[in-house]
């Protein structure tokens, strides 16, 4: 195994909008545990990540620091970021904390605490080696695309279509410049991986895990707290 210096930016900084709670999702509890906790515990213990940039709302940084890092002895966080107004916003906050020694940056949502250690480990591995990956999975529904008004135009096949998670993980450089060219373009993304494609650059899949779920709905807690009684709750 080759030896890589990598930095992973946990991106948390959302409002939990859709899981109708008073506090953002983040910082509900999984068996006692807040997500974000969890999440970052993966990465602590990922013995391919050297340091962590944790990117969570301005107004809850000192919470954060207080109640998850230091709670829960998150030695790897070396620096807290203030989120922006959208997720790529965020990431782009988080990139400002990387510097030349970082050969891969992996990005991962603070809310799919369901990861595993080798999962991060194979996204570093191989982003060393091909320069962009992410985890998918194949969808196991039938996909239709509709118009405005709700009408089918098409029906892809599912052979070559594939459901896009996080960790994902590239060379520093790849995906320094994704963001500099995205913001030149005035291009928002709904992943990290789509910046690299609108710049032309190639992204290589590997297999993710129908566990390594987001959590943003109640649907999806009551998920987890399954998961948990299945894999053990832990640490």
């Amino acid at each position: 195994m080759m030896m890589v210096q990598s930095v992973a930016i946990i991106v948390a900084g959302g409002s939990g909008k859709r899981m109708s709670y008073h506090i953002p999702k983040q910082y509900l509890l999984l068996d006692g545990i807040p997500i974000l906790g969890r999440t970052l515990i993966k990465f602590e213990k990922a013995s391919s990540v050297g340091r962590i940039v944790l990117v969570v709302p301005k107004d809850d940084m000192d919470y954060v620091r207080d109640e998850i890092t230091d709670k829960y002895r998150i030695f790897k966080v070396k620096h807290i970021q203030a989120g922006g107004e959208t997720r790529q916003d965020s990431v782009r906050n988080g990139l400002e904390m990387v510097d030349d020694r970082d050969d891969v940056i992996v990005i991962h949502d603070g809310v799919r605490p369901f990861l595993s250690e080798k999962l991060i480990d194979l996204s570093i591995q191989e982003a060393a080696r091909s320069g962009a990956v992410i985890p998918v999975i194949p969808l196991k529904n039938t996909v239709k695309i509709v118009d405005e008004d709700g009408i089918i135009r098409e029906t892809p096949g599912r052979h070559n279509l594939r459901l896009a998670q996080t960790p994902q993980a590239f060379k520093r450089e790849i995906i320094l410049e994704a963001y500099k060219s995205a913001y030149k373009e005035g291009f928002y993304g709904t992943d990290d991986a789509s910046l690299v494609e609108c710049m032309g650059g190639s992204v290589k899949t590997i297999p993710g895990s129908h566990d390594n779920i987001k959590i943003t709905t109640p649907e999806d807690l009551a998920l987890g707290e399954l998961l948990l009684k299945k894999i053990g709750s832990g640490r």
